[in-house]
C-alpha cells in the first residue's frame, strides 16, 4: 500500500509541476532529483505524505513554529531514521513538512512519524507523536522537555484571530500549554503553584530545592520548568 501510495505522490507532483511549469530536469531543484533510483528504496517511507497547499495566505503572519523558512532536522517514521531532512512545522494543522523542490513541500504521513527534531538558532527541540489513548486526550507532536519517570511536554498550536489587523485583515496568534506526566497522570502546568500541588508529597525538598536554587518559573518559558521536574524525578522511588 505505501508504494502505491508513493507512486500516486509521485504522479500527482509531476502533474503539478508540468501544471506550475517547474521544470522536469534533473536538477538539484527539481523534483525527479530526488526520485532517482538510489533514492526511491531509502526515502520511500519518507515522501508517503501529500502535497502541501497554503490555505491561508491571506492571513497576517504564518502558521509555522519558529520559522516559515525550513530547517535542518532528523525524522523518524515507522522505525526509520532520516538525518539531515529540512523540515518546516505548521502547528496550526500539526503537520510537518518537508520540500521536493523550491516550490513544492509535502505533508509527511502523521501516522507513521515516531518523532522528529529541528535545529533552530543553534537548538535543538524534539518532538514526539502521541496518540489518542497514550496522554488521554493530549494528542499529536509534543515537544519533549522531559522524559524519565515523569514527563515535561509542550503542545504549540497557532489559531486565527479574525479582523484583527485594523477590522480588515485575519492574523496567526500562537499558543502554548504545558504538560506534566507522572504515575500516568496528565496534569496542565500554568505556574510554579501547579507543580507544587503535583510534588505534595516532596513539598519540603521541592521548596528547599527552588530557593537554594533561585529557580524562575514561568508559563511563558516552559523550559524554565525543566530543573524542577529532573530534581524531582531523582527523589521519586
Amino acid at each position: 500500500m505505501r508504494i502505491n501510495n508513493f507512486n500516486i505522490f509521485l504522479t500527482g507532483c509531476l502533474a503539478l509541476c508540468l501544471f506550475t511549469g517547474v521544470p522536469l530536469s534533473s536538477s538539484a531543484s527539481s523534483p525527479l532529483a530526488l526520485f532517482t533510483k538510489d533514492t526511491i528504496p531509502e526515502r520511500q517511507v519518507l515522501y508517503n505524505g501529500r502535497l502541501w497547499r497554503n490555505l491561508h495566505s491571506q492571513v497576517k503572519g504564518d502558521q509555522f513554529l519558529f520559522s516559515r523558512e525550513f530547517t535542518p532536522g532528523t525524522v523518524t517514521m515507522n522505525g526509520n531514521t532520516f538525518k539531515n531532512v529540512s523540515l518546516r512545522y505548521d502547528i496550526l494543522n500539526d503537520e510537518v513538512l518537508t520540500p521536493v523542490s523550491r516550490s513544492l513541500a509535502i505533508q509527511l504521513n502523521r501516522e507513521l512519524v515516531d518523532s522528529f527534531s529541528m535545529s533552530y538558532q543553534g537548538r535543538q527541540y524534539r518532538f514526539a507523536r502521541f496518540s489518542d489513548d497514550s496522554l488521554k486526550g493530549v494528542k499529536g507532536y509534543l515537544h519533549v522537555l522531559y522524559s524519565g519517570r515523569c514527563a515535561l511536554y509542550v503542545k504549540y498550536k497557532k489559531e486565527i484571530e479574525l479582523l484583527a489587523v485594523d477590522g480588515k485583515y485575519d492574523q496567526f496568534f500562537q499558543i502554548q500549554k504545558i504538560y506534566f506526566v507522572n504515575d500516568g497522570e496528565i496534569f496542565t502546568v500554568t505556574g510554579k503553584m501547579d507543580l507544587l500541588r503535583i510534588m505534595d508529597d516532596k513539598k519540603s525538598l521541592i521548596k528547599d530545592y527552588i530557593k537554594k536554587s533561585r529557580l524562575k518559573m514561568s508559563k511563558n518559558n516552559p523550559e524554565s520548568f525543566t530543573p524542577l521536574v529532573r530534581f524531582y524525578d531523582g527523589l521519586v522511588k
